[in-house]
């Protein structure tokens, strides 16, 4: 038998009266995924404990069967981890984010989707005008960076917002504050000047794009969690598909195999075809591939509903399609968000998810693939990563 974990990230989402209201779910043609849903089991579970952050980095680590109050160590360690970056005693990452603000508004969390490429030119000009031996910047993906900072763990006690939280919302209230917030703010307000006129951001501003007008840092770290391996957690072998380096470095965290497909992106430009393709190729020599898809998750956070539909059509015609064509007896897929990214709040909440598990010889009356339908079927499993060990079931 061989698995599938397909993660449509932030796919969930609350009724919008705006639709009817309807979730992106509900409003998306999913053929696929309705038949898929008529043959499954289907219910309801929580991928974010209580009291933790409402996060990608606990929901997906709870998806992959790992309980979050276990192993979480904070979202700046995982992503470094992705990256290879080493971190020694006195060291600590925070996420360092491209972001757009203007007349102290949150105009843009993500620079205006600012590319890989522009992002890295960026991020060698603040390492070279800012970098020392205290600060060292690290490029990842997109408006996804990374701080390193040494000898001062004092900014583990500030209190941040991921800038995601605050989209069109004043940044004052939101700052980095409390103990260790003043060095961090004095790398934010540097970083303006340097941001201001450069090359990348002229660019920018002359075709009609949202210029990176500051960082913004949260989600400080001083340690990569300790994971035991995946197959000696489930007896299986396994191998991940994504394009953010969140899910690459719980992959490296856990020793699962990072597939390298070309055209995996972190948002709708994802070639979802390619990477479908390339899954299924990996269970020749796996047991189990988990896919995860970004654009749901970038689109929640822009308030995009109609780019958050676009996002769930294409991943169930170029992607389930695929997987449906496996043998069914020799597949069980698990699908599912890792979290919601309500349209209405541009981040993420806590809220539990829908999930369905394929092939489970137990279909329980669901006939689409929707939160409604998933809570109409009475199933509840109380903690998301509980959900593995019902995939991988004999």
């Amino acid at each position: 038998m061989k698995y599938c974990v397909l993660i449509i990230d932030g796919a969930a989402d609350r009724p919008m009266p705006e639709r009817g209201n309807k979730t992106c779910l509900e409003l998306a043609y999913t053929p696929n995924m309705d038949a898929m849903a008529k043959q499954s089991l289907i219910g309801m579970t929580k991928t974010v404990p209580d009291g933790m952050e409402a996060s990608s980095a606990c929901a997906c680590m709870s998806i992959l069967g790992y309980n979050p109050i276990t192993y979480y160590r904070g979202r700046a360690g995982i992503e470094a981890k992705s990256m290879d970056i080493p971190l020694y005693w006195g060291e600590v990452f925070f996420r360092c984010n491209l972001v757009t603000i203007t007349n102290g508004i949150m105009m843009s969390y993500n620079a205006g989707g600012i590319s890989s490429k522009e992002a890295h030119v960026l991020i060698a000009t603040l390492q070279d005008e800012l970098g020392s031996n205290e600060v060292r910047f690290y490029p990842g993906i997109s408006y996804r960076n990374i701080l390193k900072i040494k000898d001062h763990t004092e900014t583990l006690g500030a209190v941040c917002t991921p800038s995601h939280d605050i989209s069109d919302r004043p940044i004052a209230n939101h700052l980095p504050h409390g103990p260790g917030s003043e060095f961090l703010l004095n790398l934010m307000d540097k970083s303006k000047s340097i941001l201001k006129n450069h090359p990348v951001n002229i660019k920018r501003i002359n075709r009609g794009d949202l210029p990176a007008t500051d960082i913004w840092l949260f989600w400080g770290s001083s340690q990569s969690p300790e994971m035991p391996p995946f197959k000696q957690q489930y007896g299986l072998t396994c191998a991940i598909t994504s394009g953010v380096d969140l899910l690459k470095g719980l992959g490296k965290l856990t020793q699962i195999d990072i597939l390298d497909i070309p055209g995996v992106r972190d948002d709708a430009s994802n070639d979802y075809e390619a990477q479908a393709l390339g899954a299924l190729k990996a269970l020749g020599n796996h047991d189990l591939v988990v896919v995860h898809i970004e654009s749901p998750d970038e689109a929640g956070h822009e308030g995009d509903i109609d780019g958050k539909i676009d996002a769930i059509e294409k991943i169930d015609k170029l992607m389930v399609s695929q997987l449906l064509s496996y043998d069914k007896d020799d597949l069980r897929i698990l699908g599912m968000p890792d979290h919601p990214t309500p349209i209405a709040l541009k981040t993420h909440s806590a809220d539990p998810v829908p999930f369905m598990l394929w092939d489970s010889d137990k279909a329980n009356g669901a006939s689409r693939f929707t939160e409604a339908q998933a809570k109409a079927t009475g199933l509840l499993v109380d903690n998301g990563y509980e959900l593995m060990n019902k995939l991988i079931a004999r």
